[in-house]
């Protein structure tokens, strides 16, 4: 029997267990490089203002630690480089679809059953990479036909819909040898997300000093540096090829030579008593979601120093362009064009930020899944309290990363012009205005958990829908009924005189509703679901 026996079936398991995730990531990130094309396109028609927008924000420091640099200022340049961050999406995507379809089925015991009917060793890794290979470029080509046809040149938009869909390779196999290395689908994704954060750190680092060559050390500062729409270097796309090849004759050999359900770095054994932070289930939630709270902290206080970096210059760079005026007037509502840039930066976060919601609150539903709640539900924990302390991180998780986002923009932007007195309880406000909206989400993901537990992962679905609408609706001047299914809709906007405080508390309720439906429908139905 081949050692790749069986991995045609497993490949064609992997597309029908994902046929609505893979679709929900690949898509919206094929769109959003279109629609910023269709937005410069729009919005800076002349060589002049684009030009000006490179001297005043693509320039700025904390826009090209955040993005990446910009090559010229066509509208291709820009697009590109307003991409930029969409790659680091793109990684993780990759390397989390790689780690839940090799080391998750080991930790779950499906690998090992799958084992025991004919399938080569190498059948699972390969069909993970392999759909995931596939993904990428899917992803990477949907892109550059979606440039192309808004007009920018075909020869950049196939650079830069190949270099996305090679640094999607790269972290795909990221996530197979990390697979590898840890014994836990947890400890895989730690080490795989741990490069992903060396490798932007390199290219953010390389990318901000004089010294460049540090960019040349991360596959995220390859893909800038195929320069698409700027003479592209195609030699540069053989280095990300060559990384792949390298990390899979790495991830192999270790897969063979490892036990089933074994990884190559041993696990540290526990104490053989819990301490008294784990005496109940608070505890045990503290334990599971302290190390995601922790990164997404860190992250949004390093994209709330970038925002409020980048504000003045943002407000200098688009004075007297009307037609970005008006745009930023309808996005961000706000006096000043900086403090509008602010307030749209300040909803993007909202928009991770219930993200993070969903996450810990389908983290809920999988832990029943994998039979983990069933046998703390036997002890004398109650359901609502077992609910409770998931509930707990899902809700104040996104009042601390947002109120961490507001802190730092309003620190970086008083610096900026002198204010931090005053700048600073603003901005801590426009974040935590965006708390509510990021509850309705979680609290619909709380919902479909306890009443619909087989869709619970739909709430991603939504979440996407209201990504696409928040990031395109305003630019294509989609109708407004359809913009106000979006809950960020209805968020006032803060920093303008004269907001109401009545659609935080409309939104308030209607995630403690969703909420407390959520836990009566788990209480009443029976327990674990699969």
């Amino acid at each position: 029997m081949s050692s790749l026996t069986g991995t045609g079936h497993l490949a064609r398991l992997i597309l029908r267990r994902d046929r609505i995730v893979l679709p929900l990531w690949v898509l919206p990130l094929a769109v959003l490089p279109v629609s910023y094309a269709g937005s410069f396109l729009a919005l800076f028609p002349t060589a002049a203002e684009r030009a000006a927008y490179v001297t005043g924000t693509a320039s700025n420091p904390s826009v090209v630690a955040l993005l990446g640099p910009v090559y010229g200022d066509s509208v291709g340049a820009l697009t590109a480089q307003r991409g930029g961050f969409l790659q680091v999406i793109v990684a993780l995507a990759a390397l989390l679809t790689v780690t839940r379809h090799t080391r998750t089925e080991e930790e779950a015991g499906r690998r090992e059953l799958l084992g025991a009917t004919v399938l080569g060793r190498h059948a699972g890794l390969t069909a993970a990479l392999l759909v995931t290979y596939a993904a990428s470029l899917v992803l990477g080509l949907l892109t550059a036909a979606g440039l192309a046809a808004t007009g920018l040149p075909a020869t950049g938009s196939l650079a830069y819909g190949l270099s996305v869909a090679l640094v999607g390779t790269v972290f795909a196999t990221v996530g197979g040898v990390a697979a590898q290395l840890a014994q836990s689908a947890g400890g895989a994704r730690g080490i795989a997300a741990g490069v992903l954060g060396v490798a932007f750190a390199l290219r953010l680092v390389g990318d901000t000093s004089d010294q460049g060559w540090p960019s040349w050390l991360s596959p995220l500062g390859w893909a800038a540096r195929v320069r698409a729409y700027a003479g592209e270097r195609w030699w540069v796309l053989a280095l990300p090829v060559a990384l792949t090849v390298l990390l899979a004759v790495v991830a192999y050999p270790v897969s063979v030579r490892r036990d089933l359900g074994a990884g190559v770095l041993p696990s540290r054994p526990g104490p053989a008593r819990a301490g008294r932070g784990l005496s109940g289930p608070f505890g045990l939630a503290w334990r599971l979601h302290r190390g995601p709270l922790l990164g997404w902290s860190v992250g949004f206080f390093l994209l709330g120093s970038v925002v409020g970096g980048a504000a003045e210059a943002a407000g200098r760079s688009v004075a007297g362009n009307a037609a970005l005026e008006q745009v930023m007037a309808r996005l961000g509502g706000a006096s000043g064009l900086a403090e509008a840039y602010l307030g749209v930066s300040l909803g993007v976060a909202g928009l991770a930020a219930a993200g993070y919601g969903v996450q810990v609150a389908l983290r809920m539903r999988s832990e029943e899944a994998a039979g983990r709640a069933e046998p703390v539900l036997a002890t004398g924990v109650h359901r609502s309290t077992w609910l409770a302390s998931h509930l707990l991180f899902a809700l104040a998780g996104p009042v601390l990363v947002l109120a961490l986002a507001g802190l730092a923009a309003g620190l970086t932007y008083g610096l900026s012009i002198g204010d931090v007195p005053g700048q600073l309880p603003r901005m801590l406000g426009a974040g935590l205005a965006q708390v509510p909206a990021a509850w309705v989400l979680a609290g619909l993901a709380v919902l479909l958990s306890g009443l619909l537990p087989r869709l619970a992962p739909a709430a991603w679905a939504v979440l996407a829908v209201v990504v696409l609408l928040g990031q395109l609706g305003a630019v294509l001047e989609l109708s407004q009924w359809l913009l106000d299914l979006s809950p960020f809709t209805h968020t006032p906007q803060v920093l303008r005189a004269g907001w109401s405080v009545t659609p935080l508390l409309v939104l308030t309720g209607l995630a403690g509703v969703l909420c407390a439906a959520g836990v009566v429908a788990f209480r009443r139905r029976d327990t674990p679901v699969g």
